[in-house]
């Protein structure tokens, strides 16, 4: 068994009735005729021919569309012959390779990729949302679709891929799965991220059934229950290396925090919105800032990751308002997110803050204003955190007024380039797919304080500040109670991520980050800087899918998280 959590918490269900999915009519034929395959019966020598002219010489690290387009156009002149998506041209590749016209090389992949990016920091994500459900939460910024989880709405990306497949948590994972690789991504190595309005109001059997039917479309197994089903995914191909949930602060306590264990979750993302009273009180969010201080203390306690959401432009907030609210987010020691995500606020139709907006009481900030606040967040954000996205992925038509540009952050890092400045967050100091040898790094640790622990950000990187590889430590203050008396002498790894493109399991390196030891070497200097501060042993918030590599560190596995004797 995977976990032995008490089986109260498998049964607690919530009273909230599901909303039925709209029944609308899903059109699937633009996804299927872009990966359909492609029968070269008769005329893989002209299919050649197009592959030699896209990839020799390779123009760039990525195929560009200019490239593309001009070949295919030339291409799809001749008779009978389609034009090729890109995830089509991945497997006319692979099929020539098989036939001898081509020697397989797995950089030509990359080249042809769609989105290379999607892997190239070490995982490969898979995005799913669940079904509609009423939020506990009367924001007047948040979008209302009655055909979503509230805050989503229909003609976002991720929103449409769950729509056509009506929520289905197992159709979901496995479409994704099947689009990233015929993409040419391997799908080894898998971060699952669940969307929907607030995961801790939904009743606690569709939450183990959810992520139950996730696992099963990961291990290619149906399994008859969520311990199952986790067994199966700690040796399986396709491995959960983590589980992401999003769910507001007012929802974290104690029992919350061993039920997100029991289901699998290492990192949680919650809206922050902003730490400014009067703004919360004014966009109805709820709650105070302390509910956000206090829900952060516990989960850091718990060695969950915090993917925190912060909104400028709210009612009420001001430029100037907005840039000391950002720069709360980090001197304030109670707060201190590893993760962010900037969603400065977007103005749309069935948002309640559009009558606030009719009645004069509201204004969006102009594109310039706000890309000088973007500037500024930038350049003030920690080498700990990494900015996962700046700008909702919210489709401009549904805009009313504001900012427009979903590219308002590479807007921005250009703007700060020509006047010689940089961020320095996780983000923007990957390596990537750049090539490194052991005597091009060195190892920083990075220390700070929170209202709970002292973190210790231990990182391999270059001389010219790229980020190869780093590791979160966590030492819990000692003079506290602990929200998990089993956790009492423990320090904690809340993370450990090595960049580079995902890379098969049981591949060795050959100059990428990944399995150049990184990982272990970091493991190993936690050991000793735990063992150093006094504490008895160190735990590690595994992934279900990352319990064989912890395994392999002398780490096994005691209920919720997996732990090593530090004076053995």
């Amino acid at each position: 068994m995977v976990n032995t959590l008490n089986e109260t918490y498998r049964k607690n269900a919530r009273t909230f009735d599901f909303v039925p999915v709209v029944d609308v009519e899903l059109d699937d034929s633009a996804w299927v005729a872009n990966h359909a395959r492609i029968d070269m019966a008769g005329r893989e020598a002209e299919f050649a021919q197009l592959i030699h002219a896209l990839i020799d010489p390779p123009c760039a690290a990525q195929l560009k569309d200019r490239r593309y387009r001009s070949n295919m156009h030339d291409f799809a002149r001749n008779d009978g012959l389609p034009w090729l998506t890109k995830a089509q041209l991945i497997d006319v590749y692979r099929q020539l390779c098989q036939l001898n016209y081509f020697t397989f090389d797995p950089a030509i992949i990359t080249y042809l990729q769609k989105k290379p990016t999607r892997s190239q920091a070490g995982v490969a994500v898979v995005t799913v949302l669940t079904k509609p459900f009423p939020c506990p939460g009367k924001c007047i910024f948040c979008p209302t679709d009655v055909r979503m989880p509230k805050s989503y709405l229909h003609d976002e990306p991720g929103a449409q891929r769950a729509e056509r497949h009506n929520f289905d948590p197992y159709d979901q994972t496995l479409s994704r799965i099947e689009a990233l690789a015929a993409t040419g991504h391997p799908t080894n190595k898998i971060e699952l991220l669940i969307l929907g309005g607030t995961w801790s109001s939904y009743r606690r059997d569709y939450q183990e059934w959810f992520i139950k039917r996730c696992f099963d479309a990961m291990n290619g197994v149906d399994s008859a229950d969520l311990p199952t089903a986790q067994t199966y995914n700690t040796t399986t191909q396709r491995r959960n290396v983590g589980l992401v949930v999003e769910t507001r602060q007012d929802h974290i306590d104690v029992d919350e925090l061993r039920w997100l264990r029991y289901l699998g979750v290492t990192k949680v993302q919650v809206g922050i919105q902003s730490m400014d009273e009067q703004v919360l009180a004014l966009n109805a969010r709820g709650h105070d800032a302390q509910a956000t201080r206090d829900a952060f203390r516990l989960l850091r306690l718990g060695g969950f990751k915090i993917h925190g959401h912060w909104m400028a432009n709210l009612l009420g907030a001001t430029l100037e308002s907005d840039r000391a609210d950002y720069d709360s987010l980090w001197s304030d020691p109670a707060v201190r997110p590893d993760e962010l995500k900037i969603y400065p606020c977007m103005l749309v139709e069935n948002a309640e803050l559009y009558q606030y907006w009719q009645r004069g009481e509201y204004q969006p900030y102009s594109e310039e204003d706000l890309t000088q606040l973007l500037m500024y967040c930038l350049k003030r954000t920690p080498r700990y955190n990494r900015l996962t996205r700046v700008i909702r992925d919210i489709p401009t038509t549904n805009v009313v007024a504001g900012n427009k540009k979903a590219n308002l952050r590479q807007i921005a890092s250009q703007r700060m380039e020509k006047k010689g400045e940089r961020g320095f967050d996780i983000r923007s100091r990957e390596i990537r797919r750049e090539q490194v040898a052991w005597d091009d790094l060195e190892l920083r640790v990075e220390t700070y304080a929170t209202n709970g622990t002292t973190e210790h950000f231990l990182s391999y990187e270059t001389a010219d500040d790229k980020l190869a590889g780093f590791l979160r430590l966590s030492f819990p203050d000692q003079d506290q109670d602990l929200p998990l008396p089993e956790l009492a002498n423990h320090a904690m790894i809340r993370e450990v991520h090595v960049y580079g493109p995902v890379m098969k399991l049981g591949l060795d390196s050959d100059g990428e980050a990944q399995h150049m030891g990184i990982g272990a070497k970091l493991i190993e200097q936690a050991k000793q800087m735990s063992r150093a501060a006094g504490y008895a042993k160190l735990a590690v918030i595994s992934a279900i899918g990352t319990q064989e590599y912890y395994a392999k560190h002398q780490f096994t596995l005691d209920n919720l998280y997996m732990t090593t004797d530090l004076h053995q």
